[in-house]
């Protein structure tokens, strides 16, 4: 347990906030002493993961607790079909490229996303065309307050865009020691159909992609217009694409010809990083924040000195400017602490 304890290396923004007591756990007995002891102090709680995900924008008076729970395990289920278990501690593009050698398929497409396996399904993290939900089975979770293990199968979660139970009322409430994804071994079932990945493919000259290659192509793209979070202080996705009306989205179609938009139903997904760029947010840089260059929907640490102040602020000025221009409310996907 160390006091007074600087989290600059464990958020990637890179913000120098401070935590009162700060402890890094192995295990889940030294979790549930950290825990208690918390609860004996009467301490707020932050708990850790690959810090990709959250904004600190003052010090924390209270205890932050780092999870290192590492392991992976796997079960063989059927000829095709593997059931692999990583604890919460496992970097998650590690996991990824761990399952990738095996020739696991189902993860390829969620190559190089920040952060650890634990925060994974708290968000329902997605990219190119898959989400968590499609390929998880169940979690294990530690509840903070009885400090009791039980198990979430994939209804319980409440998966949703880019949220989960996790989110919800469960937020505060659990923390995740381990999630369960069910992989194929060789009918893997490939996507190529999203964004940017079919001409990507191409420029690498590949007519009949393997999982791999996906993967290679994902990877690719992201860091062809994503800063590394080592580079350069980021988040990445600051922003939730907003979801709308499509009545609403008709409108705004009238004024602005060049919206993009994927219909659901009666519902719209709008691009937030076209809304931003839009009003004019692209590069622009105030005092030590900035929206990058390439991608506008991400939010920078441009000199490394930025406080998470400076750079909420600039994110409610971006959430202002886009209200005004289309009548739309952005909401921050990085959790404010």
């Amino acid at each position: 347990m160390q006091e007074n304890f600087s989290l600059q290396p464990y958020n990637t923004f890179g913000v120098d906030a401070k935590a009162r007591y700060f402890t890094e756990v192995n295990s889940i007995e030294a979790l549930k002493e950290a825990l208690t002891f918390s609860k004996n102090q009467h301490l707020p709680l932050l708990l850790l993961g690959g810090g990709s995900n959250i904004l600190l924008t003052k010090d924390f008076d209270g205890l932050a607790i780092q999870l290192n729970l590492k392991g992976i395990s796997e079960e063989n289920i059927s000829e095709n079909e593997v059931l692999v278990t990583a604890k919460a501690g496992e970097n998650w593009h590690e996991f990824v490229s761990y399952c990738l050698q095996k020739n696991y398929g189902g993860l390829e497409n969620l190559s190089l996303i920040p952060g650890n396996v634990g925060t994974s399904p708290m968000q329902n993290i997605g990219a190119y065309g898959t989400e968590i939900k499609d390929i998880f089975v169940s979690c294990q979770v530690l509840d903070l307050e009885t400090l009791e293990i039980k198990a979430f199968n994939l209804e319980e979660c409440r998966f949703g865009y880019r949220d989960s139970i996790f989110k919800q009322e469960g937020k505060g409430r659990y923390v995740i020691l381990n999630v369960t994804f069910k992989l194929t071994r060789k009918d893997h079932h490939i996507k190529t159909e999203y964004g940017a990945i079919k001409s990507e493919l191409e420029n690498l000259g590949i007519e009949n992609p393997t999982i791999q290659d996906v993967s290679k192509a994902v990877i690719n793209i992201r860091q062809s217009k994503l800063p590394d979070p080592k580079q350069i202080g980021n988040a990445g996705s600051f922003f939730k694409n907003p979801t709308i009306p499509l009545a609403q989205f008709e409108d705004l179609k009238q004024k602005f010809e060049n919206i993009q938009g994927y219909p659901n139903g009666d519902m719209v997904k709008v691009p937030a990083g076209w809304l931003i760029e839009q009003c004019g947010w692209k590069g622009k840089q105030i005092g030590n924040v900035a929206s990058h260059t390439l991608q506008s929907l991400v939010i920078i640490n441009a000199t490394g000195n930025a406080t998470g102040k400076e750079i909420f602020d600039f994110s409610t000025e971006i959430i202002s400017s886009v209200k005004e221009k289309f009548g739309i409310e952005l909401e921050r996907e990085v959790n404010i602490i």
